[in-house]
């Protein structure tokens, strides 16, 4: 996956692989990391549920090649993501009124 992608294939615990649309991508300094907030393709066309946002954080492949998606291993991190998801709901938000 590169930076500005748009859907990355994630393959579940199950081995079953998944199409996914990417929200956005962000680095933090904090952590040292690049992290990538994605839902599942079509997950937006079903309006009675909530979509299911995923966060991973996302490791550069070498030239060429594909990245990996790491889970997130801490508390602190979770907070942040949601943070960082907040921020960007709320500026969504903004620019569609």
């Amino acid at each position: 996956m590169e930076h500005g992608e748009k859907n990355i294939t994630v393959i579940d615990e199950n081995g079953n692989e998944m199409l996914c649309e990417v929200l956005f991508t962000f680095d933090s300094d904090e952590f040292g990391k690049s992290y990538v907030l994605y839902y599942p393709v079509g997950a937006e066309e079903d309006d009675e549920d909530e979509i299911e946002i995923h966060a991973s954080a996302f490791v550069p492949g070498e030239e060429g090649e594909d990245g990996e998606l790491k889970p997130i291993e801490t508390e602190e991190e979770w907070d942040m993501i949601e943070e960082m998801l907040g921020t960007f709901l709320d500026e969504e938000e903004g620019e569609q009124e």
